[in-house]
């Protein structure tokens, strides 16, 4: 590479996070190697950067007004696979798209994969994701045996929970504001086909769904429900709960000869934005409705594993349904003894009007092992709110309502929590700022995320 050709791409432009909410005007580079990711790092054509996978985060997580984006994607080469313990070393800009079409043919699967594919190894690790196995597998840094971090002096370091432990225990969940995951150690998961046991319950209540929820993290790998957020009265919290497990050969119809061959579905594109309103409560209502009947009291299916993990893949670029003015995706956690704050939550919700079009309620297992990791033992809920007049104010009393239930919000998916909210729900954000100021003192990685929570 000649030198200085890294430094030399960088496009200005408007950028978004997948809610596309809010936007800033950055500097975006992509370096194809490592030696242009630590030139571009170490610089000086940009006072300050922040690292960028493909851009799934919803808020400003990985925004950096009139600073730098390093957007890490072509850093994406597969370094070894042992295929005796499923150790996999592969470089941060990964996708888990690419782990699935490599790997679940040969038998294995990522330990822990949110809701889309499209997400690299890196921003896995730089916002510790979850899925809906937490109950049981913990979120995607149990998984991490090390990574090669590249700190803002240049160095590249090897952490682990052994060595560097405590930047280790920083980069996971730290938002991208400790270094450059340049490549990392997961265990990957054995599986014997490509197919999912699912187990679908309708639920007439919040209660009911809570019952039905905690009754499958003690049997299923994987659960998760959706709730209808507008029903009021005895209906409110009423939803479709989703339970399932990995299918063995023996679990599959006839027919099916190639039990691990993994095809995707081709993803339908929303061609345009859609005009602003279109999801409003009474279009939400209507599906909820419809969706709500169209499930039986139970049901069961032995279904690809796409179309349990990924049902929003099947259509790119979904977030323009919400039109230029964008959602905000709202994801918070009450601990489970606590769980009148979900009601609570939900009361708000409709009680404001507000329509979300997707909700989501897992539950999670025990903390993460990085000090700003979401995951907490309790119910999490998720919810997708349309830009409209007041958003802001709406959510921040959301905060409130978490805060007075012991709970807290999900960095990936935030972008409007104040200082106050993210001081009181993190414990460890002053020891999370402490290994900051070490390994950058002068806050070269930072966001438009680390300035609004003062972490920078």
């Amino acid at each position: 590479m000649r030198r200085g050709l890294d430094l030399e791409r960088c496009k200005t432009h408007e950028m978004v996070g997948w809610g596309r909410l809010p936007r800033a005007e950055c500097h975006e580079y992509r370096p194809e190697s490592r030696a242009g990711v630590r030139e571009l790092l170490l610089g000086k054509a940009q006072p300050s950067m922040i690292p960028r996978g493909l851009g799934r985060s919803y808020g400003d997580a990985a925004l950096n007004p009139n600073g730098g984006v390093l957007t890490l994607s072509r850093l994406d080469r597969l370094i070894a696979f042992d295929a005796e313990s499923g150790l996999l070393e592969c470089e941060g800009g990964v996708s888990l798209g690419t782990l699935l079409e490599v790997f679940v043919p040969r038998g294995w699967f990522p330990p822990v994969t949110p809701g889309t594919r499209h997400v690299t190894v890196g921003g896995a690790i730089a916002n510790d994701v979850h899925g809906k196995n937490h109950h049981c597998d913990g979120s995607f840094g149990a998984h991490v045996r090390s990574f090669m971090l590249l700190t803002p002096d240049g160095t590249e370091r090897r952490c682990s929970r052994e060595e560097n432990a405590e930047l280790f225990a920083a980069t996971l969940g730290g938002i991208g504001l400790t270094g450059i995951v340049l490549s990392a150690r997961i265990k990957m998961m054995p599986i014997t086909t490509a197919r999912v046991l699912r187990h679908r319950v309708r639920t007439a209540s919040l209660d009911e769904t809570l019952e039905e929820v905690t009754r499958a993290e003690r049997r299923h790998q994987y659960a998760v429900a959706w709730l209808d957020c507008l029903t009021r009265g005895a209906g409110t919290g009423r939803g479709v709960v989703i339970k399932g497990d990995h299918a063995i050969p023996g679990d599959l119809p006839k027919g099916i000869d190639e039990p691990l061959a993994w095809r995707p579905r081709a993803e339908k594109p929303v061609p345009l934005d859609m005009p602003g309103g279109l999801l409003n409560r009474w279009s939400v209502a209507a599906f909820n409705e419809a969706y709500y009947r169209a499930h039986p009291s139970q049901s069961d299916a032995v279904v690809p594993l796409e179309n349990f993990f990924y049902p929003l893949d099947g259509v790119a670029n979904w977030n323009r349904l919400y039109g230029r003015r964008g959602f905000a995706q709202y994801q918070a956690t009450i601990p489970l003894e606590e769980a009148d704050g979900l009601r609570a939550l939900i009361e708000h919700l409709t009680s404001a009007k507000r329509a979300s079009f997707l909700a989501v309620l897992k539950t999670f297992g025990a903390a993460g092992d990085g000090m700003l990791s979401y995951p907490s033992p309790g119910f999490t809920l998720a919810l997708d709110l349309p830009n409209a007049a007041g958003l802001t104010d709406f959510l921040h009393g959301l905060d409130r309502i978490v805060l007075e239930h012991g709970g807290r919000l999900y960095l990936a998916k935030d972008s409007c929590m104040e200082v106050e909210t993210f001081r009181a729900s993190y414990p460890r954000w002053e020891e999370f700022r402490e290994v900051k100021e070490r390994v950058d003192p002068h806050n070269r990685l930072q966001s438009a995320m680390s300035r609004r929570l003062g972490l920078t």
